[in-house]
């Protein structure tokens, strides 16, 4: 059994920390029967609606989850040892360097089984379509662009039309890793014009200012863009083994399975071939409390990120004992509460330092995920030990600490109202501000209280504000947030930092906090590069001081996953990779 990455980085509603074992891969094909064990089908909870469905623009974990289920990617991730893998490829690429000994040559070559719902094959040609698009200057993802800059052109082979080189004129720590784990796309679906067939790679890469303003540039970006391709099922579609059957806002997205699917083909190979529910159901429920009791009452099948408190007291349920298993995998992500730095009033880094010392993360580990994660002191996961930087001492929980900050930066109660304030451009400016948190989440929304009640104490006024989770993801691409709590998911591979911290990523990539300066952007610019892995660990740990120094982020901890699946599975096995479960590889105990 294995378990998928995520396309790249993405932003979660909730995530959250030891390895579990695990089995290896299994038969795949569909098991359509109803067995002894129960209904094959997974019905698996849902706090939100995914934000959309289309594999490209898409920003949000729980879309990610479900693409990957109707997607293949040239490599993946394997569950069990999280290596690469080859899924769509044949093999690992073989890569060499290029003559001037700069670049690299990265050579796949795509399975002879592998075609398109229609029957035609996927060939070299639908990943140049698939890289167009990525590169189209007017599609909207700007968030996972940097991962591919150093892909410039490709190569094919007349002789074979599954075969074919990348090339780049750099090396990048993540060449192999991001030369692969695209999801491919079927261009006779979402090109239908024929857009993109009179721009090449080299010159999406070379001319991308001038071909910003091409007609036939614009026009298919607006048809990729559109909501039609994000969530109706006849303009949505890829070569994994599910297909979108039904999306009923805030219930409920339904997966069904292909009658006919080449991964059946070759299902002994590896695990991401394993698809036995002939159904997949991601029910919404905006609230943990209901979702639990729908859990308990077999309405559910799957819930992860149950909240602390909830998970601790299962064991205390016959119910929930009775029927099903509790999983706590390590998770390979990070809390944080972001703030924009960007506002004037946030500025000052010697305020963002008070706003961390009046952050009492020790008592939130123990209250509130009832010790449950692990404290984090930067974007590195503390499991990863070469690259994390362990000396960095965190922010103690010291509100008289903070009050001296604010005076030095200048805050103080000037007009006896209670709240502090200062001259910020020729005008009285009181430090009262919003903190934002996603709906329907109660932890997080803890975190927020508490930070309000030990603000409120040294004149800091703040308002704990809930967003719908799709509003709370636009204003938080749009900068229309002040301070926001917040997670990121990442995954084995080596850390490329570019998405989230580096000044580039600020319009319309994922640095939501507008942090960056000129020896950050340097570093980030330095780790892409670094092969070396020593040497790319000491800039990485360098970088990780910056940040703590600058306080975009408050670091908060590395949560353990709480999952809970039911029994009639027989082979729900869990992992660090996010989600934690491989709900494809389900299977009705007989």
């Amino acid at each position: 059994m294995c378990l998928y990455k995520l396309f790249k980085i993405t932003f979660v509603i909730s995530v959250c920390i030891v390895p579990t074992l695990f089995t290896g891969c299994s038969s795949g094909g569909s098991d359509k029967k109803e067995v002894k064990g129960g209904k094959p089908e997974v019905i698996i909870w849902e706090l939100s609606d995914a934000d959309m469905l289309n594999p490209i623009i898409y920003s949000d974990a729980s879309s990610g989850y479900i693409l990957t289920n109707m997607y293949s990617q040239l490599l993946n991730i394997d569950f069990k040892t999280l290596e690469l893998i080859p899924v769509l490829a044949l093999g690992r690429p073989l890569i060499e360097k290029t003559e001037d000994g700069k670049g690299l040559m990265i050579t796949y070559e795509i399975r002879t089984e592998a075609t398109w719902d229609n029957g035609t094959p996927i060939t070299a040609k639908d990943v140049e379509f698939t890289l167009k698009v990525i590169k189209n200057p007017k599609v909207k993802n700007e968030n996972n662009k940097p991962y591919y800059e150093f892909i410039r052109d490709i190569k094919f082979y007349p002789e074979n039309p599954k075969k074919f080189t990348l090339i780049s004129d750099r090396v990048y720590i993540l060449a192999e890793a991001s030369s692969g784990d695209y999801p491919i796309m079927p261009a006779y679906l979402y090109d239908t014009k024929g857009l993109m067939n009179g721009f090449t790679i080299k010159q999406l890469n070379e001319d991308k200012d001038k071909l910003s303003n091409d007609p036939k540039i614009n026009e298919f970006a607006t048809d990729f863009n559109s909501e039609k391709r994000q969530r109706e099922k006849e303009y949505i579609g890829g070569s994994g083994a599910y297909k979108l059957e039904e999306w009923a806002t805030g219930q409920r997205i339904v997966l069904v399975r292909k009658d006919k699917w080449w991964g059946d083909m070759v299902k002994e190979k590896n695990c991401f071939f394993e698809a036995f529910p002939p159904k997949i159901i991601y029910q919404t429920i905006n609230d943990q409390t209901t979702a639990l009791v729908a859990l308990k009452a077999g309405n559910l099948d799957v819930m992860y990120s149950i909240k602390s408190k909830d998970f601790k007291d299962l064991p205390n349920s016959a119910k929930f004992t009775e029927n099903f298993n509790a999983y706590t995998p390590m998770q390979l992500a990070y809390t944080y509460i972001g703030i924009n730095t960007r506002l004037p009033k946030f500025q000052d880094k010697l305020t963002r330092q008070a706003f961390a010392h009046l952050v009492d993360v020790d008592k939130m580990i123990k209250t509130i995920k009832y010790g449950q994660a692990q404290r984090v002191v930067g974007y590195v996961h503390p499991s990863k030990k070469d690259v994390y930087n362990s000396s960095i001492t965190p922010y103690d929980f010291n509100p008289q600490k903070a009050k001296t900050l604010l005076a030095q930066a200048g805050w103080k109660d000037s007009n006896g109202d209670g709240t502090l304030d200062k001259m910020i451009n020729n005008e009285r400016v009181d430090l009262s501000f919003d903190f934002a948190v996603n709906s329907g989440n109660d932890e997080r929304k803890s975190v927020a209280l508490l930070f309000q009640e030990e603000a409120a104490k040294i004149g800091i006024k703040v308002n704990v504000v809930a967003q719908e989770w799709s509003v709370y993801l636009d204003n938080c691409k749009a900068h229309k947030i002040e301070m926001f709590f917040g997670a990121w998911i990442g995954t084995p591979i080596p850390n490329d930092p570019k998405q989230i911290y580096h000044t580039e990523s600020y319009n319309g990539g994922s640095n939501y906090t507008g942090f960056g300066n000129k020896e950050s952007d340097a570093l980030i610019d330095s780790i892409r590069i670094q092969i070396d892995e020593v040497k790319r660990g000491m800039l990485e740990k360098q970088l990780q001081q910056v940040l703590h120094d600058e306080v975009s982020y408050i670091y908060l901890w590395a949560p353990t996953e709480r999952i809970a699946i039911h029994k009639r599975f027989e082979n729900a096995e869990t992992s660090v990779t996010r989600p934690g479960f491989w709900e494809a590889g389900f299977k009705v105990a007989k």
